[in-house]
């Protein structure tokens, strides 16, 4: 999912940028940084550091900044490499945010220990130049539109590299995804979706229909209707629908082609009058080369715009709906042979303790030439287990925020992973959304989806 380049060595030991970042670093003439600490404990704090650069655009930048106690060390950061030697901390662009136009932010973040008191840092620089200046104030944005996510963006569309409202405004769409309804189906009735539109505040449910491991091969009407359920249950509460057509094992989506192809004229003609729908017509290939997905690609899409040309369709990328990156390659792949349609996005999948900045890096430039969405994506590992990488999904976050590609989480369930939202037991039961059912993953996700969006009107 570097360029070489002659850079002299003593203003490279000044900078502490010789090696892998790329073109001369240009001196920012001025700056400022607003640092606050987000939580802090026996032992322990996290904060959050947002750099701006005031002066000329930069081409690599390292932020320093001095620990006033002799106890305080930064753990773990994010959205930089970040390094201590005694009180002197510095943080160095990495290749995703590496440049800074004049105005310019980065938002940045560590996580750290201390042994005694916890005094705001002091000295910060970029570049050498002292972070003194001041910026005006931004304005706040609009009060939230009354109205659900559908009422106020309406049909959706894709404009250039965004996915846009019916004010042909870039919008993003925070939400989660199922499990395979095959399997957590009780995962998904009344009580659940209310709390998810109403306590989680999502515009998205991503309905995860897995093709095989005992999903729509062995009942192809029975889960075409489930869907189209599911469907409606979103749309009542307000909440845009991704019907994901899960294929996963074989990875070569073509295995699946006839049976695309019969699921997607039937749930396109269901529900082509309805304005939250979205169509993404395959989940993960793996195993198979770029050429074999578009093929794929261009032969159901005509499908769904038969019954429904107005809607958006989603299509998964190779390497596990990587851009190629998990195979090796980049979205170069994609950018010089793209599918042959309109309304079109392409899937990015991405499992935070996994797959850190050369993921980071493949997205941020692919957002520029190519439009996306993350239709699925883990605060864990890929296996969908381990620990939590609380550093990197938020520095995925950050970034999709930034860029404003919208996400779905996998998974808003009470599977026995550490990936779900909720707790084992969770589901047949009337409460979704309280502390006490919420893993670790489900809480950040909810803090995260539940601020209030900014969908432009105007």
């Amino acid at each position: 999912m570097k360029r070489l380049f002659a850079l002299l060595a003593a203003f490279a030991t000044v900078l502490g940028l010789m090696g892998a970042f790329g073109p001369q670093a240009v001196a920012a003439n001025g700056c400022k940084v607003e640092y606050t600490v987000a939580s802090q404990w026996q032992g322990g704090f996290q904060a959050g550091v947002k750099v701006t650069n005031l002066g000329a655009p930069v081409s690599g930048w390292t932020l320093r900044f001095t620990m006033p106690d002799a106890g305080q060390r930064v753990a773990q950061g994010w959205n930089a490499t970040w390094s201590q030697s005694g009180s002197a901390v510095s943080a160095v662009a990495v290749d995703w945010n590496r440049t800074l136009a004049t105005g310019a932010a980065a938002d940045l973040g560590f996580s750290g220990t201390l042994t005694g008191a916890n005094p705001k840092p002091t000295a910060f620089t970029l570049n050498g130049v002292a972070c003194t200046g001041s910026v005006d104030e931004p304005t706040p944005d609009p009060d939230p539109v009354a109205g659900t996510p559908v009422e106020v963006n309406g049909q959706l569309h894709v404009c250039g590299v965004n996915l846009c409202n019916q004010y042909n405004r870039p919008v993003q769409l925070r939400g989660m995804s199922t499990h395979g309804i095959q399997w957590f189906d009780q995962c998904y009735g009344a009580a659940s979706l209310d709390a998810l539109a109403n306590d989680w505040k999502s515009d998205l449910l991503r309905i995860s229909m897995y093709v095989q491991e005992d999903g729509y091969e062995t009942d192809p009407a029975g889960f075409t209707n489930r869907v189209n359920a599911l469907v409606d249950m979103a749309e009542a509460r307000g909440m845009y629908a991704l019907i994901d057509f899960h294929t996963l094992t074989p990875g070569d989506p073509n295995y699946n082609l006839a049976r695309a192809k019969t699921f997607f004229a039937a749930v396109a003609a269901r529900n082509a009058g309805k304005k939250n729908v979205i169509y993404e017509i395959t989940n993960e290939p793996n195993g198979v080369s770029w050429s074999a997905v578009k093929s794929y690609a261009e032969q159901v899409i005509p499908v769904v715009r038969a019954a429904d040309p107005d809607g958006v369709v989603v299509v998964g990328t190779r390497g596990w709906s990587s851009l190629g990156v998990s195979d090796g390659s980049d979205e170069n792949e994609v950018v010089n042979n793209p599918v042959n349609a309109t309304n079109l996005m392409y899937a990015f999948h991405f499992y935070a303790a996994s797959h850190k900045d050369s993921y980071r890096s493949t997205l941020s430039r692919a957002a520029s030439r190519l439009p996306l969405f993350v239709t699925e994506f883990g605060t864990v590992s890929a296996t969908g287990g381990g620990a939590m990488d609380v550093a990197s999904t938020t520095a995925w976050l950050n970034l999709l925020d930034q860029l404003k590609i919208s996400y779905a989480n996998w998974t808003y369930s009470d599977a026995p992973e550490s990936s779900a939202a909720l707790r084992p037991g969770t589901c047949g039961g009337g409460d979704y959304s309280s502390s006490g059912v919420l893993t670790e993953s489900g809480a950040l996700l909810k803090a995260r989806i539940s601020t209030p969006d900014s969908f432009p009107t105007s």
